[in-house]
């Protein structure tokens, strides 16, 4: 039976992912800047036997075919890029290259493809299609190495029917994994705000256009946006994270800078309140006397989880795991560009337990304590492959 074959041998391979994990952990390297990293893909995928093709300078395609490699066509996709996060773990594999840190678990999810491509390739007699393998750079830094895989071919000659992908959660106990049907990660745009008006005298604030005063306002006001124009029932996040104007107690300044991120679960509210967020900020700041520049750099789609698709993966799942290991996850307001390739193909995005607080493997992505536990990859690996060879 093909599920027992997969599960011996990603029982059997587990440790070599593991190596690769710790290997890749230990070298990380920043969004675009993953040569080292996609030249160890290259080199195991080259041992498995099996071909590839660079994409986006440091991406990476692999091809597997089975049985009528052109029955079906699915695709299943790793990240490979870390953070720029000053690692405080104490373990052997800590990272070699300071203030560099695989604190999302990219290490994780590109190793787990790798361990279920060396089993995808050696049973490739037992199941039928052809499976992709989509290694790409840069998910952590605008606008998301998903959107040039994309536009240099990813997706074509063959065009996948789907594409699978996973993610580590630490709020999940090891040996579950959880799926959601529909919208599941948000959008994520980023807003640059200066505003310029006459400084002064803080003891003579009606000679001038008090930047500090208007800005407060603005962020005030940005706010009604969400609470009195978006529907309750989707969720969305407007949040100004920075502040920056001034540097003493008595002038009033020339500029003040401000920065955020809006987000959002429905694209078509996301765009309507781009607008209503330039002509709030335009009405309150010219207003008051000042001028704005103002820039939404567009970044990361929803990802929509195709429910048809979906649905598949996540029986596959049941099937595998066994039901009670599978959980519905929750719908969450960060951000992946695994939404670039569901804008184009039907996708499934789904979570892998890394948990084990037995262990104090506890501890929240892109913070410098996260770890995994290992126990993961060997789930991670055969149900990947798994899905490969069904969905």
């Amino acid at each position: 039976m093909l599920q027992d074959q997969i599960k011996q041998l990603a029982k059997k391979y587990a440790p070599e992912a593991i190596d690769f994990r710790r290997h890749l952990h230990a070298n990380p390297e920043l969004s675009y800047q993953e040569v080292n990293t996609a030249a160890f893909v290259k080199a195991q995928l080259t041992q498995f036997g099996i071909p590839f093709e660079t994409l986006a300078t440091t991406g990476v395609v692999g091809i597997i075919c089975g049985k009528n490699p052109d029955s079906r066509v699915i695709a299943l996709r790793a990240d490979m890029d870390a953070l720029p996060i000053v690692e405080e773990n104490d373990v052997p594999y800590k990272s070699n290259n300071t203030g560099v840190m695989h604190a999302c678990g990219h290490d994780v999810h590109t190793s787990i493809l790798l361990g279920a491509a060396k089993i995808l390739n050696e049973l490739k007699d037992e199941w039928e299609g052809t499976v992709k393998l989509i290694f790409q750079p840069g998910e952590e830094k605008n606008p998301g190495g998903a959107s040039y895989m994309i536009k240099d071919g990813a997706l074509d000659n063959p065009r996948p029917k789907g594409i699978i992908g996973l993610h580590v959660h630490p709020g999940l106990d090891v040996g579950k994994l959880s799926f959601r049907k529909g919208r599941v990660m948000a959008s994520a745009d980023e807003i640059y705000i200066t505003i310029r008006g006459k400084g002064g005298h803080a003891a003579a604030p009606h000679l001038t256009a008090d930047t500090v005063l208007i800005a407060s306002h603005l962020i005030i006001g940005l706010q009604q946006i969400i609470s009195r124009n978006k529907n309750p029932l989707s969720p969305s996040v407007l949040s100004i994270c920075s502040i920056q104007g001034g540097n003493t107690t008595n002038v009033i300044p020339s500029a003040v800078k401000l920065m955020g991120t809006f987000r959002a679960m429905d694209e078509t509210w996301r765009y309507k309140a781009h607008e209503l967020i330039r002509h709030q900020a335009k009405s309150i700041v010219e207003g008051m006397g000042a001028e704005l520049d103002l820039h939404i750099d567009i970044g990361y789609p929803t990802v929509d989880n195709d429910p048809v698709f979906t649905e598949a993966a996540w029986k596959l799942a049941d099937e595998f795991m066994g039901k009670e290991q599978v959980e519905e996850t929750e719908m969450r307001m960060g951000a992946e560009d695994f939404g670039y390739y569901t804008q184009v193909i039907p996708g499934c995005f789904y979570r892998l337990g890394v948990r084990n607080e037995a262990k104090g493997i506890v501890h929240q992505v892109h913070t410098p304590k996260f770890d995994i536990d290992e126990n993961a990859i060997e789930i991670g690996m055969g149900m990947m492959a798994y899905l490969g060879a069904h969905v």
